[in-house]
């Protein structure tokens, strides 16, 4: 549903400010199948389906007991050169840690171990806090950064990836673990669908209306009330302080943005993995990794790994140097466009994350000694660097930097 500006005195109503464009308006009461999009900008402001917190503890619950089983059982099983090998999300990163990159291996379980059970414990504890009246803000303010580095179901693809480029000289075979996986993977999908951030905080910490006028309320980017600072400058909901801007934003993505293209260089020229056969030995680049996926018949495959690992980052980079420049010249041009790239970017972003899932697997999976096997080069810590410096640089840019020179045009037309 759409919703109307405001323009004359607040009304004794539900409001909000934009978070993409910071502009005011009413938002009425919405019913659990509507959801209210800004009128400039047109961001998703709020959605009226949530589900209840018993029923996401509920959830959370399920999940939490099928992940034991889950991460460490073997997940994938192949019959290579007359012996069965296993993987399991587990070995993969084990492995990793053993070749000597644990920061590699840290990146692939936070995506795939940590911010999963952080997501699940979060609402364990949200639930039991509320009964014990406990301090819930902070786990409150974690819920709505840790959802977006929940990769499970970008782990499955790599799964997929991973058989497919051993199918050729190995018998494939399901593990023991992978319906568990499949389901904690459904029931996390659930929460991450019907978690409702902004209705659990009108819930645990309900604010009264505000009597002040339209122009002085602000919006506080933590957990999106919008009213204004108390007697210390900090948001009355969540005590975060209240900034009419985010701080260092420009310099923050500046830096995250250049540091990624400075990373970037080595990830695609750099070996990414090498494969020994017979005490030769073989490097695949990222793009030569894509060609021989091509080349032996997998197109498919071959087309999303080049997306996610090629296209994909490269895609970033290039949109966040046109929206960093244009905020620099205060560019008015195409001011929806350049939201919607954001809003792209920041979507697809994750997804680069696919490559380096694929090469745990392929550790695990090929590890034969010097007959066989499969190591990791030294572009994926640049790789998987590279990927979460743009996820940040994304992430620190406040986009109602993009519309501050509309606002500033508008404003000397005035004068």
């Amino acid at each position: 549903m759409k919703i109307e500006s405001l323009s004359g005195p607040l009304p004794q109503a539900h409001y909000r400010r934009c978070g993409e464009c910071d502009a005011l308006f009413t938002l009425p009461p919405l019913q659990r199948i509507q959801v209210a999009y800004c009128p400039r900008c047109n961001a998703r402001i709020e959605k009226g389906h949530d589900w209840s917190l018993t029923r996401l503890a509920a959830v959370a619950v399920a999940a939490l007991v099928l992940m034991p089983f889950a991460f460490s059982e073997p997940l994938i099983a192949i019959r290579l050169l007359g012996t069965r090998i296993t993987a399991s999300l587990l070995d993969g990163i084990g492995l990793m840690t053993q070749q000597g990159s644990p920061l590699t291996a840290s990146m692939v379980a936070f995506c795939t171990l940590g911010a999963p059970l952080t997501l699940v414990l979060a609402i364990l504890y949200l639930f039991i806090g509320r009964q014990l009246g406990m301090n819930l803000r902070p786990v409150l303010l974690m819920l709505d950064r840790v959802k977006e580095w929940v990769m499970l179901d970008i782990y499955l693809i790599g799964m997929a990836v991973a058989c497919i480029k051993v199918k050729d000289f190995a018998d494939i075979s399901p593990g023991p673990a992978l319906a568990a996986y499949l389901a904690m993977l459904l029931l996390t999908l659930l929460l991450l669908i019907h978690l409702n951030v902004d209705q659990l905080w009108r819930r645990l910490y309900p604010q009264p209306r505000p009597t002040e006028t339209p122009e002085q309320l602000r919006l506080c980017l933590a957990c999106h009330f919008t009213g204004t600072p108390d007697s210390r400058g900090r948001c009355p909901r969540c005590h975060v302080p209240m900034r009419l801007r985010r701080r260092h934003s420009l310099q923050k993505s500046w830096a995250a943005l250049i540091a990624s293209m400075v990373f970037l260089l080595p990830a695609n020229l750099l070996p990414i993995s090498v494969i020994y056969t017979n005490g030769q030995r073989m490097e695949d680049t990222i793009f030569s990794g894509v060609v021989s996926l091509a080349t032996s018949g997998n197109v498919p495959i071959a087309g999303i790994v080049f997306i996610a690992s090629v296209l994909v980052p490269f895609t970033k980079v290039i949109v966040l140097l046109v929206l960093l420049l244009s905020i620099h010249f205060r560019t008015q041009q195409s001011l929806k466009t350049r939201i919607r790239l954001l809003r792209l970017v920041t979507w697809i972003g994750r997804w680069s994350m696919l490559d380096l899932f694929v090469i745990a697997l392929m550790m695990s999976l090929i590890n034969r000694d010097q007959l066989f096997s499969f190591t990791m080069g030294p572009a994926a810590f640049y790789f998987g660097s590279a990927v979460i410096l743009t996820i940040l640089a994304v992430h620190w840019l406040d986009s109602r930097l993009i519309w501050d020179a509309h606002a500033t045009r508008n404003a000397e037309y005035a004068d």
